[in-house]
C-alpha cells in the first residue's frame, strides 16, 4: 500500500516530480540543517561568523579551550548530574505511577488524572516563588535544598506528561497476560518487571527522550537552587556568557554546540524506541 504526501509528490512520475521532489528536500533540509551546520562550522573557526556558511580555513579548538577557562565544563558535569539523576528517577516515578493508573481502581483516578493535566498547563514562572519557598524548608522534613542538586532533581521527578504517556501505554497491554503469570504463580511485582514493563519500552522510548530534553533545558528551577556560580548548569552558564562583553562569540558557539550534542545523543540512543512508541498507537486496530 503506498501512501500518497501531503502534496501529492509521491503519486506523481516523470522529470518534472522528480526536480520538484529534489527542490522541495532540498530546501526542508537546507532551513532544519542550515543553523546547525553553521554553528558546527563557527565553532571550530578562528574567526567565527555564525551567518557565514562557509568552510573555514582554519579549525582549531581555542575556541573550547577558553570555553574550559569559563568552566563550561563544570557547568555541562552539572547538567549531566541533575538530566542523569533527575530523568532515572523521573522515568522510576512515571512507570510505577502509570502502573497503578492504568492496573488499579480508585476513587479520584479521575482527579489525579485533571491534577496531572492541570500541571502540565501551568507556566513554570507561576510556580517559581511557591517553589522556592518549599525547597528553602521542605515539608515535614524542614530541610533546605537551595544549593544543592537534590533541589534540582526532586522537582523533575515526577512530570505529568511521562506519566499520561506511560498510562496510555500500559492500558494497551492485554490483562490475559497478566492473568496468564498469576496463574504461573508470579507475584505482582514479577509481573509488573517481566510482562508489563519489557512491552512498555517504546514508551519508555518516548518518555526518555521528552524527558532529557526537559531536563537538560530547564533555567528557571536551577536559577532558583542554584546559590552561587559553581552549581549553574549549562543553560545558565550560556546565558551568563552572552551578557559578558569579554567573552568572544567563539566561545559562546562553542558552548552551545556543547549544549546541543546531548539533545542529539540522547535522540539517537532512544530512537528505534522513540519511533516504536510514536507509531505504536497508529498501527493498532
Amino acid at each position: 500500500m503506498r501512501f500518497d504526501s501531503t502534496l501529492g509528490l509521491e503519486a506523481r512520475r516523470g522529470p518534472v516530480a522528480v526536480l520538484l521532489k529534489t527542490v522541495l528536500y532540498a530546501g526542508i533540509v537546507i532551513v532544519f540543517t542550515g543553523p546547525l551546520v553553521g554553528l558546527l562550522v563557527s565553532a571550530f573557526d578562528t574567526i567565527p561568523d555564525p551567518t557565514s556558511f562557509s568552510l573555514p580555513d582554519s579549525l582549531t579548538l581555542d575556541n573550547f579551550a577558553k570555553a574550559g577557562e569559563r568552566k563550561v565544563y563544570l557547568y555541562l558535569l552539572n547538567s549531566f548530574v541533575v538530566v542523569g539523576f533527575g530523568l532515572l528517577l523521573q522515568m522510576i516515578v512515571s512507570v510505577f505511577a502509570a502502573y497503578a493508573l492504568a492496573r488499579k481502581k480508585f476513587r479520584g483516578m479521575t482527579f489525579v488524572l485533571l491534577l496531572m493535566l492541570v500541571t502540565m498547563m501551568i507556566p513554570e514562572e507561576v510556580i517559581a516563588i511557591p517553589l522556592s519557598v518549599v525547597l528553602g524548608e521542605l515539608p515535614v522534613l524542614g530541610a533546605n535544598l537551595l544549593g544543592t542538586y537534590a533541589g534540582m532533581i526532586l522537582p523533575v521527578g515526577a512530570w505529568g506528561f511521562s506519566i499520561l504517556v506511560m498510562t496510555e501505554f500500559m492500558r494497551e497491554v492485554p490483562v490475559e497476560l497478566e492473568e496468564a503469570a498469576r496463574i504461573d504463580g508470579a507475584g505482582e511485582l514479577r509481573t509488573f518487571f517481566t510482562i508489563i514493563l519489557p512491552l512498555c519500552r517504546p514508551a519508555l522510548g518516548v518518555i526518555g527522550v521528552f524527558g532529557f530534553t526537559m531536563i537538560w533545558d530547564q533555567y528557571l528551577l536551577p536559577l532558583i537552587v542554584a546559590t552561587e556560580p559553581g552549581q549553574w548548569t549549562l543553560p545558565i552558564a550560556l546565558r551568563s556568557l552572552r551578557s559578558d562583553d569579554e567573552v568572544g562569540i567563539g566561545v559562546l558557539l562553542a558552548a552551545t554546540l556543547l549544549a546541543l550534542l546531548p539533545s542529539i545523543i540522547a535522540f539517537l540512543a532512544f530512537q528505534r524506541q522513540f519511533m516504536r512508541g510514536l507509531t505504536s498507537g497508529a498501527v493498532k486496530g
